[in-house]
């Protein structure tokens, strides 16, 4: 009586590992999100703006949102129009009709990060509240991570 021993087909991991290079890379999620009203809040911005000719026909405003050193407790959110736009340093998204751009290094601080706007009896204005702070100072202006 012989025995038969099957040997199993050898696989090589090359065929496994092919196209895992950079472009098929899968693109960088948004660390914050913005939402709709913030979006039509800084549309309207940027369309007062250019009625009154102070971007360049045919520019594009970018939504920067970045982290800053200072305030009481350390970090302070800043929300600017920017024309600018450096794909080496920045990140860009779109949410909502507009772009937004985020350094690198504000990146590290803005995980789950949300941009909103209100327009209440009690506040007005843009607010980001990010969840990875853990405290803010009495006036609400900075958090330390």
């Amino acid at each position: 009586m012989s025995t038969a021993i099957a040997e199993a087909p050898t696989q090589t991991k090359a065929a496994e590992t092919c196209g895992l290079g950079m472009k098929d890379a899968p693109p960088v999620a948004p660390p914050l999100t913005v939402t709709e009203k913030a979006a039509q809040e800084v549309k309207r911005h940027i369309a007062d703006m250019s009625s009154r000719n102070e971007i360049e026909p045919g520019g594009t405003l970018y939504l920067r949102v970045r982290v800053q050193g200072g305030g009481c407790s350390g970090f302070q959110n800043k929300l600017d129009l920017d024309a600018k736009y450096d794909e080496k340093t920045d990140h860009k998204f779109d949410f909502h009709g507009i772009e937004v751009v985020v350094d690198k290094r504000s990146m590290l601080y803005l995980s789950g990060a949300v941009v909103d706007f209100h327009d209440d009896l009690n506040k007005r204005g843009f607010t980001i509240s990010n969840p990875s702070a853990k405290s803010t100072c009495g006036c609400g202006s900075s958090y330390s991570m």
